[in-house]
């Protein structure tokens, strides 16, 4: 089998990528690069892999777990495609302060769908957890949540937790840029427990368990759990979501995964007929946005996309009024566990039990 020639002209940068990654590594291992300890317990949640793991559902139920059993969770995130910089506070546990557009849309969507958690973005999570600790000095949180912070390695954390997506190559996976590896695959015991995501192939799953098999002590499996179709915009006030089975929809997207949003859209039943993509995280504009208002009004269709995407719609208020008349939905999806959730729950339980 011949080689894609834009993977070999890549080659040297994935190597130089990887080498630097695991440099890197070794320093924080022997202790010359140091990390700070924080007073309030710390979980992080993250991936090898750039995008797609269905690392963000998993945050969500974590935190969710946390409230459930009555703890007050902090979340620190990048907020990956924001439009602010430095430390911000997009919820007081109360308030949502600021819109998808200021946190970016994952981290709107964690508030959203959170309204009791704090929620902070921050470049360097550091930062991030000192605000919380000054911010919210007075009734501080139970425990905080690392977005996306495998490769964060400054902060110490009582509970690292790694996401593997099952639909993409483990073992001969490659480098950024090459691949899409955020760093060598050795890294992964760095790990408390794993969690291998969006299982659709047990065969699949197997062999990643196998890779991982005297590299971490707990890994779990997961699966994509399909909520309710869930309407938005100008028309959205107070209507019940639509029988699926009666819904011609558009489906748009702009995540690192559309064809398994797609593929969820019609186990509900969805009829998708038209499909159009963007980039992981690509802002919506009137160029790009509007043509699918128009499409979707012209052909008769439901305008379909994820939450994420509805979360980043929802802070551009004049771009959403263009779809009045034409009906939004987006689909809920939460992460489902098939092995391992108690285990899982233990572990996050003993974090703020010690």
């Amino acid at each position: 089998m011949h080689e894609n020639p834009l993977s070999i002209l890549l080659r040297p940068a994935a190597l130089l990528y990887g080498l630097v990654a695991s440099v890197r590594n070794r320093l924080f291992d022997d202790g010359i690069l140091k990390t700070w300890h924080s007073p309030i317990p710390v979980v992080s949640v993250g991936n090898l892999t750039a995008g797609g793991t269905g690392k963000t559902p998993l945050v969500d139920w974590v935190v969710k777990y946390y409230l459930s059993i009555g703890c007050r969770p902090a979340v620190v995130s990048r907020g990956y495609g924001r439009r602010t910089k430095g430390v911000r506070l997009v919820s007081d546990g109360q308030r949502i302060l600021l819109s998808s557009r200021d946190s970016g849309d994952e981290t709107a969507m964690l508030a959203t769908g959170n309204p009791e958690a704090v929620v902070v973005v921050a470049e360097r999570r550091s930062r991030g957890v000192q605000f919380i600790m000054e911010h919210f000095k007075a009734e501080r949180p139970d425990v905080i949540i690392l977005d996306d912070a495998f490769q964060h390695r400054q902060i110490e954390r009582d509970l690292d937790i790694v996401v593997i997506n099952s639909r993409e190559p483990f073992s001969g996976a490659r480098m950024l840029p090459e691949g899409r590896l955020r760093e060598p695959l050795e890294g992964v015991g760095r790990a408390d427990a794993a969690v291998i995501s969006k299982i659709t192939d047990e065969g699949k799953a197997d062999a990643i368990e196998a890779a991982l098999e005297g590299r971490i002590g707990t890994i779990a499996r997961s699966r994509v759990a399909i909520g309710g179709l869930r309407p938005f915009g100008p028309a959205a006030g107070g209507t019940p979501p639509p029988d699926p089975a009666e819904v011609e929809a558009l489906a748009f997207a702009g995540i690192a995964s559309p064809s398994s949003f797609v593929e969820s859209l019609m186990k509900k039943g969805v009829h998708v007929r038209e499909q159009r993509f963007f980039a992981d995280h690509e802002a919506y504009t009137e160029k790009n946005f509007l043509p699918l208002v128009e499409e979707a009004r012209q052909k008769g269709l439901w305008l379909m996309t994820t939450e994420k995407d509805r979360c980043r719609l929802e802070g551009e208020p004049a771009l959403l009024a263009q779809t009045a008349g034409v009906p939004c939905c987006s689909l809920e999806i939460s992460t489902g566990f098939t092995r391992g959730e108690e285990r899982l729950r233990g572990m996050l339980k003993a974090v703020v039990r010690e």
